[in-house]
């Protein structure tokens, strides 16, 4: 997947403008955009009327964070697997 977006925006010129900062405000603007489909309805109603769009601010919201994790040379997949971890010993199942 990150290799395909990237192509798609180096084939667009995007590249030198996705800085990590940038990259970062995009998530949270695009993960916006994605409660916006839930704002005042509750969540079978927002998933039967908003479907399609609510799977397409999912995908920006994961498109922009792989361009943050390559920018950043982040093995995502890693990441989740120690986060978990982690979230094992702050959380222990009781």
């Amino acid at each position: 997947m990150t290799r395909k977006i990237m192509e798609f925006c180096d084939e667009r010129g995007w590249t030198p403008y996705h800085n990590e900062k940038d990259l970062a405000i995009s998530i949270s603007l695009e993960a916006s955009e994605l409660l916006e489909n839930f704002q005042w309805r509750t969540s079978e109603d927002a998933v039967a009327e908003s479907r399609q769009n609510i799977k397409d601010e999912m995908a920006d919201v994961l498109i922009y964070l792989l361009q943050l994790a390559n920018k950043m040379d982040v093995n995502l997949e890693e990441a989740v697997y120690q986060k978990i971890e982690k979230n094992a010993i702050k959380y222990p199942v009781k």
